[in-house]
Protein backbone atom coordinates (compact mmCIF):
# COMPACT_ATOMS: atom_id res chain seq x y z
CA UNK A 1 0.00 0.00 0.00
CA UNK A 2 1.56 3.31 -1.20
CA UNK A 3 0.48 6.56 0.31
CA UNK A 4 1.82 10.01 -0.80
CA UNK A 5 3.02 12.99 0.99
CA UNK A 6 -0.18 14.70 1.52
CA UNK A 7 -1.85 11.72 2.74
CA UNK A 8 0.88 11.07 5.43
CA UNK A 9 1.05 14.71 6.65
CA UNK A 10 -2.65 14.12 7.01
CA UNK A 11 -2.55 11.28 9.35
CA UNK A 12 0.60 13.03 11.32
CA UNK A 13 -1.94 15.90 11.65
CA UNK A 14 -4.44 14.22 12.70
CA UNK A 15 -2.02 12.61 15.46
CA UNK A 16 -0.71 15.43 16.82
CA UNK A 17 -3.87 17.13 16.87
CA UNK A 18 -5.64 13.99 19.14
CA UNK A 19 -2.02 14.29 21.21
CA UNK A 20 -2.77 17.70 21.75
CA UNK A 21 -6.31 16.46 23.00
CA UNK A 22 -5.09 14.11 25.17
CA UNK A 23 -2.57 15.74 26.63
CA UNK A 24 -5.04 18.59 27.93
CA UNK A 25 -7.22 16.87 29.89
CA UNK A 26 -5.78 16.72 33.12
CA UNK A 27 -4.89 19.81 33.20
CA UNK A 28 -8.33 21.16 31.91
CA UNK A 29 -9.71 18.96 34.49
CA UNK A 30 -7.37 18.80 38.14
CA UNK A 31 -5.32 21.29 37.29
CA UNK A 32 -3.07 20.99 40.87
CA UNK A 33 -3.05 17.13 40.10
CA UNK A 34 -1.13 18.53 36.91
CA UNK A 35 0.97 20.67 38.59
CA UNK A 36 1.94 18.08 41.00
CA UNK A 37 3.20 15.88 38.65
CA UNK A 38 4.85 18.49 37.10
CA UNK A 39 6.88 18.57 40.03
CA UNK A 40 7.60 15.30 40.67
CA UNK A 41 9.09 15.16 36.69
CA UNK A 42 11.27 17.87 37.41
CA UNK A 43 12.99 16.08 39.92
CA UNK A 44 13.48 12.84 37.93
CA UNK A 45 16.56 11.29 36.50
CA UNK A 46 17.47 11.87 33.10
CA UNK A 47 17.72 8.55 32.47
CA UNK A 48 14.56 7.40 34.38
CA UNK A 49 12.77 9.62 31.83
CA UNK A 50 14.56 8.46 28.94
CA UNK A 51 13.75 5.05 29.77
CA UNK A 52 9.80 6.49 30.70
CA UNK A 53 9.83 7.62 26.85
CA UNK A 54 11.34 4.51 25.15
CA UNK A 55 8.61 2.36 26.96
CA UNK A 56 6.12 4.97 26.11
CA UNK A 57 7.32 4.98 22.45
CA UNK A 58 7.21 0.81 22.39
CA UNK A 59 3.75 0.61 23.60
CA UNK A 60 2.67 3.49 21.49
CA UNK A 61 4.02 1.64 18.35
CA UNK A 62 3.11 -1.74 19.58
CA UNK A 63 -0.69 -0.16 20.12
CA UNK A 64 -0.43 0.95 16.79
CA UNK A 65 0.51 -2.13 14.53
CA UNK A 66 -2.05 -4.00 16.59
CA UNK A 67 -4.62 -1.31 15.51
CA UNK A 68 -3.55 -1.27 11.91
CA UNK A 69 -3.22 -5.20 11.46
CA UNK A 70 -6.02 -6.39 13.61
Amino acid sequence: MEIGWSELLRYLAGAFALYLVLEGILPFLNPGAAQRLMAKLAQTETSQLRWGGLISMVAGIALLWVARNG
